[in-house]
């Protein structure tokens, strides 16, 4: 296919998406089945124009003063890869499917500087949410909702069970893999507007279990959670078992990890995961209707790990769809699920015990708010001081506790801030 033509595609997609209200995965699954001439590099660039697109929606059409799929594309082609109006409008002229030339008011917006707009133009978010920035934010939300429509690099944990990051980096030098600022089993590949996501999958290292996919903030998330060698830990929400695998890591092999979630479905992946990781501490505890599975560990964890069901604001770089999809009622289910899953850990701590709350969300409803109304409810919890929460990371404490947003209740890591995705963590001690 022509650039031109990947064009034209990726308005048809972006249109589906908007008419039916559905993900953009889906959408261009179905585009690609539908257009089984297009090859692998042209469903690749044609995603790769979509997903631009979704991030920069509410900006594009600001600057093109429309909202339609072909204006947001357009727009996002100016404001996301820099292009100028003569290369969009060598993209665009109509020839061999491609789309039609830019009109005299396209052109005129292509060819004018960006303009400021509101907080939520500027940031690229729903503006529902912006009194929920503003809260966090204040002055800086716009900068830290576009800093969530960059497109994420790609992170990968090392398995320390296996190997080391040294090793690892030298048997993907190939992808220019590079170590992460702050997880020290961290690495990076990063991408470029128009790049192609490396086939880690695929990779000699992935398929031995030397490297899981995981953004660092989400490294850092579990590093902060302070589990020890030897210790009790019980993962609420394991889902696929990202964490879980990671602190299997953290604490060598040893103690007992049990993982749960009350969705058995998220629960599947586990299972092949513990085995390519070599990870031997882990039990996985499967729900079965409404029988309560951690009867024999309450009152007995050194440390409950909830990586709470939220909102997901804080990934948006990596599924910049969810955030037009996002609605108020989606935030109300699911702060009603996160005080359900603090209630439920608070049985099973020990005392001198730990909660590790953590969400991939930046709004405070979802994170300080839910630690508030936890310790006002269970008086013998108390939230641990974040500088001394971070000093699970070493040598690295003093800087990244110059980058991250400090509250009362925890932390939060954000990309403008961190690097990473967004990341709130609470570590609250049982007296």
């Amino acid at each position: 296919m022509t650039p031109g033509a990947r064009l034209s595609a990726a308005i048809e997609v972006l249109a589906d998406i908007e008419d039916r209200r559905r993900p953009a995965a889906d959408a261009l699954k179905d585009w690609g089945l539908a257009h089984r001439f297009a090859g692998s590099g042209d469903r690749a660039a044609i995603g790769g124009l979509v997903f631009d697109a979704l991030r920069r929606r509410s900006s594009a059409a600001h600057l093109m003063g429309a909202s339609t799929p072909r204006a947001i594309l357009f727009g996002a082609l100016r404001l996301e890869r820099g292009l100028s109006l003569d290369a969009i409008a060598r993209l665009a002229d109509g020839v061999r499917h491609a789309p039609a030339p830019p009109n005299d008011a396209e052109a005129r917006a292509l060819a004018a500087p960006r303009e400021g707009g509101p907080a939520h133009v500027r940031g690229d978010y729903p503006e529902w949410l912006d009194p929920h920035f503003a809260a966090v934010f204040g002055d800086d939300r716009a900068e830290e909702g576009a800093a969530l429509s960059c497109r994420a690099p790609v992170d990968m944990r090392v398995n320390t069970l296996k190997t080391d990051r040294a090793a690892v980096a030298a048997s993907l030098a190939h992808l220019h893999a590079a170590p992460t600022p702050w997880s020290p089993v961290g690495l990076r590949i990063a991408l470029s507007a128009e790049a192609k996501s490396p086939p880690l999958h695929a990779e000699p290292a992935f398929i031995d279990g030397l490297i899981e996919i995981q953004d660092e903030g989400s490294q850092l998330a579990a590093q902060l959670s302070g589990a020890q060698p030897g210790e009790t830990v019980v993962d609420l929400c394991a889902g696929g078992g990202g964490k879980t695998l990671a602190f299997a890591a953290l604490m060598k092999n040893s103690g007992h990890i049990c993982a749960t979630d009350m969705d058995i479905r998220r629960l599947a992946p586990i299972h092949a995961r513990i085995e390519r990781a070599g990870a031997r501490n882990v039990e996985v505890r499967t729900p079965r209707g409404d029988a309560e599975l951690l009867d024999d560990l309450a009152g007995a964890a050194d440390l409950v790990l909830i990586d709470a069901p939220c909102t997901g604001v804080g990934a948006w770089r990596r599924n910049p769809d969810a955030k037009w999809r996002v609605r108020p009622g989606a935030l109300e289910q699911r702060v009603r699920a996160q005080d359900t899953v603090l209630n439920r850990a608070a049985g099973l701590v020990k005392p001198g015990g730990r909660i590790a709350y953590i969400t991939c969300s930046l709004l405070d409803k979802e994170n300080g708010a839910r630690v508030r109304v936890f310790t006002d409810r269970h008086r013998d919890f108390a939230v641990m001081p974040a500088s001394e929460v971070i000093g699970a990371l070493g040598d690295a404490k003093v800087l990244f506790g110059a980058a991250v947003k400090f509250s009362a209740e925890g932390l939060l890591m954000t990309p403008r801030r961190t690097g990473t995705d967004g990341f709130f963590v609470s570590v609250l001690r049982r007296e």
